[in-house]
């Protein structure tokens, strides 16, 4: 629509930011006031578009099967471990996820990796399967953004499952749901401001157990803090190199 000359909407609302990426590289984007992205945190402030909310990679480990010394630091390693694995290759966070590997580690070693992977797990169509087959004992660690965890856990607190989190590497990518305004005018800037506000942004966090990227707001409960973590460094909108991805999986 935008290489047409035709608008039919005022905001690009995503639940990745690779897709953002494609639009902001397009031109396509408004920019933002300044007010309005200070009240995110430092690490998330933007000029043509805002993160609505995070969310972590994880892996989700059995507790009866696997115990947190055996979970290797690093993602790579796990290529290489004795760990039956459960993944979801077709989900979009998922291939997100081996995107961000391939800008950190290069295409030979992601390549790599995923074959060594693929010799030792099974498939879910998504990666809510991915943790109940991690809690069902089907497999004993999975990939998986950190609130299909949360979400399990909340309707059944005795689940044999925990989170364990990797170092600075693609397997403790902080990733963002995000929005564009793509006309001008004070419309699309106020809804904006209205996802950003510690009401909304809590009520995320309460009931989807969303990660809160505006300051102040306390993110949901059974995440280990943001600040104890070590994600790599990376221009989210980066994740839009997609097609590549698709080619080597």
């Amino acid at each position: 629509e935008t290489k047409a000359g035709v608008k039919r909407a005022d905001l690009f609302w995503a639940v990745d930011t690779g897709s953002i990426g494609m639009v902001t590289d397009a031109g396509a984007a408004k920019p933002l006031p300044d007010d309005l992205t200070a009240q995110l945190r430092e690490d998330f402030q933007y000029p043509s578009w805002s993160p609505v909310t995070g969310r972590v990679r994880t892996l989700p480990y059995n507790t009866e099967r696997v115990k947190p010394e055996q979970i290797p630091e690093s993602v790579m390693a796990l290529a290489d471990s004795d760990l039956k694995i459960g993944w979801a290759p077709a989900y979009s966070s998922f291939q997100s996820f081996v995107t961000a590997m391939r800008i950190l580690e290069g295409d030979t070693a992601t390549k790599s990796w995923l074959k060594s992977i693929n010799k030792h797990s099974k498939k879910y169509a998504g990666e809510l399967g991915v943790v109940m087959g991690v809690e069902r004992g089907e497999v004993d660690i999975g990939f998986a953004n950190h609130y299909y965890t949360l979400r399990l856990k909340s309707g059944k607190p005795n689940a044999n499952v925990a989170l364990a989190y990797s170092k600075s590497d693609a397997g403790c990518l902080v990733n963002a749901s995000g929005i564009v305004a793509l006309s001008d005018g004070d419309l699309p800037v106020n809804f904006i401001r209205y996802l950003l506000s510690h009401e909304v942004q809590s009520y995320l966090a309460r009931e989807a157990y969303e990660i809160p990227l505006v300051q102040g707001v306390k993110q949901p409960q059974g995440l280990a803090d943001l600040s104890t973590l070590s994600p790599p460094e990376m221009d989210l909108r980066k994740l839009a190199d997609l097609r590549p991805t698709l080619n080597l999986m």
